[in-house]
């Protein structure tokens, strides 16, 4: 196969370089880099070794079929006003490897298809109340927000990106939901972003660029998702303690401030009452760290996918070779989503048996628990 030119965009842009970047860092000269991104020149195997060398991708990848790659106009970027175009690119490219793993998962185990519906008729907290009734969530409170998400067809992935100023993003593909969730962040801040991204995929369903008013829209969903109006003012009272919102906050898997807040919105607390409350937390450095912290969620579908796969012999880098990438660039993406494994003396770089493309692949079934109810006052 001949050298693929939109596979050198998508792996300088995944290692966050420019043009200018890549040349300087590789020795090659910018307008190589143009000559070889446009297809107008093919790179000769000493520009591809060093190529291979700065980019940290196996020579493999380039010689690769056509991938898969995002919108970004579909793309729910949080804080684009705070991300470089470097930081935006890089995690798109990270999506489009993303779309190469999920495509190996789906060619060898059936998933859960995609129930996730239009709510873009509904405001955000009757959105969120829709959504739990038709998922027969009732008022609980929600054990493990990815688990749900799986249920529910969507595929989600960790983050690769070392940055914990990028956030979460998800996007419909080909009819599929895709999460991409930042586990650099607390477990909290996991759940709430997790539900934020399953507002964008319902409320917004990602018709149209994004806006300051549709990441407002998404955040209250999330609040009102994962804390029920019903659930929350039958567990609290009107005389809470900042030992108090400690306490409780483990019931429904959120931060001290995230319930603080979602107690005001439902004037269970004054203006008053809430502003100490944050104030009081910020002496204490809650806003970046907080007691009480719980796990996080994990990802159920490729737990059990690696754990078939492995059953049959199927090692780690036996995927990343499959996938054309690297086992460190492999483990990005599933960086606490699930436990890394010992590793094993067989686990070298062996090719992936063809007979892992099963003409009936096996049915994964996504298992949800309750989240453990904690003593409120």
């Amino acid at each position: 196969m001949r050298f693929n030119p939109s596979r050198l965009v998508i792996a300088r842009k995944r290692r966050g370089f420019s043009r200018v970047a890549l040349a300087r860092e590789s020795g090659l000269g910018v307008r190589s880099i143009v000559y070889y991104e446009s297809g107008e020149v093919v790179p000769s195997d000493e520009a591809v070794s060093s190529l291979v060398g700065t980019l940290r991708f196996p020579q493999t990848f380039f010689f690769g079929p056509d991938m898969a790659e995002l919108n970004p106009h579909g793309v729910s970027f949080r804080s684009l006003s705070s991300m470089t175009a470097a930081q935006r690119d890089s995690a798109l490219a990270a999506g489009a490897v993303a779309l190469e793993f999920s495509k190996f998962i789906e060619a060898r185990f059936e998933l859960p298809r995609p129930t996730l519906p239009d709510l873009r008729e509904f405001e955000p907290e009757t959105a969120a109340q829709v959504l739990r009734t038709e998922w027969k969530i009732g008022e609980r409170p929600i054990k493990n927000v990815v688990h749900l998400l799986e249920a529910h067809g969507a595929r989600v992935f960790s983050l690769p990106v070392d940055s914990a100023s990028v956030d979460a993003f998800s996007a419909w593909h080909d009819g599929l939901p895709l999460v991409l969730l930042n586990t650099m962040k607390s477990a909290e801040r996991g759940r709430m972003d997790a539900a934020h991204e399953l507002a964008h995929l319902t409320l917004h369903t990602h018709g149209g660029p994004r806006s300051r008013q549709a990441e407002v829209e998404a955040d209250r969903f999330a609040s009102a998702f994962l804390m029920p109006a019903g659930d929350i003012l039958a567990h609290s009272s009107r005389n809470i303690s900042p030992t108090a919102i400690l306490r409780m906050k483990g019931r429904w898997g959120v931060s001290a401030m995230a319930l603080v807040r979602r107690l005001m919105t439902l004037q269970v607390l004054t203006e008053w009452k809430y502003r100490t409350l944050c104030v009081e937390f910020s002496k204490r450095g809650y806003r970046r760290s907080e007691p009480n912290g719980i796990a996080r969620d994990n990802s159920q579908v490729i737990t059990k996918v690696l754990r078939m796969l492995r059953e049959e012999g199927v090692q780690r880098s036996m995927i990343a070779k499959d996938l054309r990438i690297d086992r460190t660039e492999l483990e990005a993406f599933l960086t606490g989503l699930v436990i890394a494994p010992v590793p094993s003396s067989q686990d070298g770089g062996q090719t992936l048996r063809q007979s892992q493309a099963k003409t009936q692949p096996p049915k994964l079934r996504v298992v949800q628990g309750k989240r453990k109810r904690d003593t409120t006052p």
